[in-house]
């Protein structure tokens, strides 16, 4: 692993049943320096780029501005590039169609190569196993929740900070 990630917390999230369904890599950013002094009466959210794959591609960045006018408070907002907006006179297929159009055409670059697949295999095989001999069990939750509590308490804990506030990324939907 390169030494720039080093104590980089990378938290992975999987569920059924859960509240949302989604795919998404999502990029919390620190804490921006001096916020808690500027505004220490305020919870202000930490920005996030976040890489949504389904449903409804997109690429946004949730970040914190300067109020319009002559206020100076931060404010939420995004810079939102949704692929059914931008490219809304462009047929787009689904990730299957895509996938099964690459197999006939003998393209591979949406395929594992055997590199990958055997780092992945020694990344997740011992956790394969500790999970088998330690007789890990699954934390039960409610179904159309976002998951197990413990989940979310284990995010906090490596110092990912959870604000739904009042910004939440609306897909936008096609004409087609």
């Amino acid at each position: 692993m390169d030494i720039r990630w080093d104590g980089v917390p990378f938290i992975m999230k999987a569920g059924k049943a859960l509240n949302e369904r989604k795919a998404e890599v999502r990029i919390q950013f620190r804490e921006a320096a001096g916020a808690t002094q500027m505004f220490p009466n305020m919870v202000i959210p930490r920005n996030e780029l976040v890489l949504r794959l389904q449903p409804s591609e997109a690429v946004y960045l949730k970040t914190n501005v300067k109020s319009p006018g002559l206020r100076t408070t931060p404010i939420s907002s995004e810079l939102d590039l949704s692929y059914a907006a931008r490219y809304a006179d462009t047929h787009m297929p689904d990730a299957y169609t895509r996938l099964m159009l690459d197999v006939l055409r003998g393209y591979q670059s949406m395929f594992v190569r055997n590199d990958e697949l055997q780092a992945a295999w020694a990344i997740f095989t011992p956790l394969l196993q500790e999970i088998e001999t330690k007789k890990v069990k699954p934390l039960p939750y409610a179904f159309g929740s976002r998951g197990p509590v413990e989940s979310d308490d284990l995010s906090a804990k490596h110092g990912f900070i959870y604000h739904q506030g009042d910004y939440k990324w609306q897909p936008v939907t096609s004409s087609l």
